[in-house]
This record gives C-alpha cells, structure tokens and sequence, in this order.
C-alpha cells in the first residue's frame, strides 16, 4: 500500500466523514471475522475515521487462534503476545448502522504494519478467489438465508417469540411490527430482502437477502446480523444465531447459495448433466463434496454446530447432492420453469453454524473455503453422487460428513479449504460444451 495509495484514501475518508457527520454519525464500528467466525470490532470516533482510514488501526495478530469461547490457542505461524496488525476500513463498503442511531459500519482488510496484506485475512483471500475467477472469465455470485432464535427479555428471563405454529400467519401478526422495522432497516443499508417469515423452531425466524458477488455477500452476512441485533434490541428482545438454542430442537442454520455465470450463462442450468447442471457446474459440486469433512470444520468450530448436524433435521448431513434436497449436503436448486436459466444455484448446508453463537456461513472463511473446495477435483464431474429422493446412503453415497470432528480437522490441514487452491480452464470441454475447471495447488 503505496503513499499515493493511502493519500487517496485519506482525502477520501475525509471527504466520507464530513458527509456521516451532517447526517449525525458520531462513530464507526470496524470489523474482522476470526477463523472461529466470531464478529471482533474495534471503534473510533467520527473524528479520527481518516487517521483509521490512513494507517488502520492496531489489532493483535493473536485473534486468528482464538476459538469460539475467546480462549486462546497457538499454532507454528500465530501465537504469544508479540505482533500488531492494522485493520484498514473498505470505504466502499461503509454504511449507516439504521438500527444503531449515530454509528456506521465498514468492514476491515488486515494488513501488516509494512502494508502488505496479513496472509490470515479471510476477507482478503475470499477477494483472491473472485479475482482468480474473474480472471478466466466466470462471475461467482453468492447469497445468504440466515435463520435464528429471538427471545423478549424480563430481567433474566427470556421468553421466545413464539412456539408456531411455523411459517403461520399467527406468529407473523405477533411480529410484525420487528419485521418491518427490520426490513426498513435493512433496505435502508442497502441490503436487499427477499424474504422474511416465522421459522419451523420456537422463537425462530428466518430471512433471505440477494445475491451478491462473494465478498459483498459476506459484507452483508455480517451487517444483517448487525442489524437483526440491534433492531431486536429496540424491542427489549435478544436475537441468537446459536446453532441449537434449545436443547432437543431444531436449531439455527446458515446457508449458503451460489451460482457460478459465464458472461451471461448460468453454468449450473442448460446442461446435459442430471436436472440440466452442466460439466463445469457438477465439477464444481463434486469438489465441493470431495472437500465436505474440511468444509465442515470451517463452518462448525464449536461443538453445539453437531447437535444440530444429524439425520432428518433438515441440517444436510449426507454426503450427496440432489435436486430440493434438504437432506442433502449441496441442494440443487433448479428454480421454475421459465425462470431456470437465471434462477438455478446450488445451496451449501453441512456444518454452516459458526462460532455456537453466530450460525454458520458467518462472513469470510465459509465462502473462501466453498469456492476453494468447489476448485479441488474438477476433472471427473461424475465424481459427484446424486440423492435419489430420500436420504438413505444409496450407492456411493457417505454418511453425514460432521460426524467426526477430529476427521474434519485433519481434513483442513491437508485439504484444498486450507490451501485455497486455484482455478483455471481446462483444456477439454464438457458434453455440453461448457468449460471445465481445474485446481491450481
């Protein structure tokens, strides 16, 4: 990061800050997802955003071994008291917190104090994985249904927001007044809603927001859980993203769905593969499964992510993909007739419960780590099992890909999750004629 580079962002930031201080923002949370996918900030008055824009403010390179109950681990490259970091705020990215009066928000890049990206930011690596990709012409998209539990709060007691019945008009009458102000908020911030309904679980609620490429995506994950908190803070409720959040219930998921566009065409529709995914589309789903066990242990840090990871609870645990299938662990979603050559995109479940307190595909290491597995074995796009209709393992197919988390984690030393991988064109193309992908290690 050159002088010219930080003198643009200085005028920049300052020009920014002028115009949040009109409309009375006084300060500016900045944030960095962890490898455990906790959400950290640092703040700073509306005053100093331009010295934070310049040089970043310090950060101890020691959060990248903390786990999901802030104790402290070490590995061969982080660990101990030594080190600083600077998280250097995306001003593109920076926004009014409208459930938060007076603050904004923008997401952080960690840099080192030389000014060369931190090898540990999540958020820089996911930007390299876009970049790979847009570099041999593919537009990756992404985009987020986060579901989680909300209580009222009467000292310490907390009482749900309602036991169903689920998706009923009943609850929505009883929350309507939060919906809306949530999704006036988040409109507001510039995160598009798709959907909001009552969810299947006590207390539990849900809401979609729109594709966007991988970084944006993950930028939004984290405003709308912002977001939800404080909205539902207004109402004197606690909102919880906690994998299970009553013991013996359903629990809290986090999916994930993205698609994968060659200029215009959407390779996961058209094909000639099952259900019209075509050869790229499937071999980027038969790395996805190849890579399960890793991608399990990125999206589950915690042991409350397995309670809720078994067998008909909707969660994904087989080691398969199919057409609706919410059993499966990648859900093919072809969209309507008439709609399919836009609408088709698969939906990533396993595991996708970060931190027991967020629910999972929280913002960074879950879509770096899908787009590095989707990259892994991409020459045999048959290499990828498809779920008849139930979800009984049928031929070829493993068993719930999170049963061992020890499994997961030896999987993420060795795998392509960890590595990051590469991607670019094969030589062949597919039946179809679409282009086939391979890994770069």
């Amino acid at each position: 990061m050159g002088a010219e580079n930080l003198a643009g962002r200085a005028a920049r930031a300052r020009e920014l800050a002028e115009r949040l201080r009109s409309v009375g923002i006084r300060a500016v949370a900045l944030t960095m997802v962890d490898n455990a996918g906790v959400t950290r900030v640092k703040t700073v008055p509306i005053a100093r955003f331009e010295a934070a824009a310049s040089f970043g403010i310090g950060l101890s390179p020691v959060f990248d071994v903390f786990l999901v109950n802030d104790h402290i681990t070490a590995s061969a490259e982080i660990g101990g008291p030594v080190g600083d970091l600077r998280l250097m705020p995306d001003l593109g990215a920076l926004r009014r917190l409208e459930a938060q009066p007076g603050w904004a928000w923008a997401p952080t890049d960690q840099y080192t104090q030389e000014g060369e990206v931190f090898a540990c930011c999540q958020r820089s690596f996911t930007k390299s994985m876009a970049e790979r990709a847009a570099a041999i012409g593919l537009t990756l998209k992404m985009g987020f249904e986060v579901e989680w539990f909300q209580a009222r709060r009467a000292g310490e007691e907390v009482s749900p927001v309602h036991r169903g019945p689920a998706y009923s008009a009943i609850v929505l009458a009883d929350v309507s007044d939060f919906a809306r102000d949530l999704v006036v908020a988040l409109e507001a911030e510039g995160v598009e809603v798709l959907q909001f309904h009552p969810e299947y679980a006590t207390g539990q609620l849900e809401v979609s927001i729109a594709p966007r490429d991988p970084v944006s995506a993950a930028d939004e994950n984290v405003l709308l859980r912002q977001t939800i908190r404080g909205v539902a803070g207004r109402y004197g409720m606690s909102a919880s993203f906690a994998p299970v959040a009553i013991a013996g219930e359903v629990g809290n998921g986090g999916h994930v769905h993205f698609s994968m566009w060659e200029r215009d065409r959407n390779l996961f529709a058209g094909g000639d593969g099952p259900y019209g995914m075509s050869d790229s589309g499937q071999a980027f789903v038969a790395g996805i499964l190849s890579e399960l066990p890793a991608l399990v242990a990125i999206g589950s840090p915690s042991v409350a992510s397995y309670l809720r990871l078994v067998p008909s609870h909707w969660s994904g645990p087989w080691a398969c993909w199919g057409r609706e299938n919410r059993e499966a662990a990648v859900r093919f979603v072809t969209g309507m007739v008439g709609s399919r050559e836009t609408a088709a995109n698969i939906e990533v479940w396993p595991g996708w419960h970060r931190a027991g307190s967020p629910a999972s595909a929280r913002g960074y290491p879950g879509p770096r780590a899908v787009l590095a597995g989707g990259a892994r074995p991409t020459r045999d796009p048959a290499a990828a099992p498809v779920c008849g209709g139930g979800c009984e393992p049928l031929g070829g197919i493993e068993g719930p890909p999170g049963s061992d988390g020890g499994r997961a984690v030896q999987r993420v030393h060795r795998g392509t999750a960890r590595r990051g991988g590469g991607l670019r064109r094969a030589g062949r193309r597919g039946p179809g004629g679409s282009p086939s992908l391979e890994v770069l290690t």
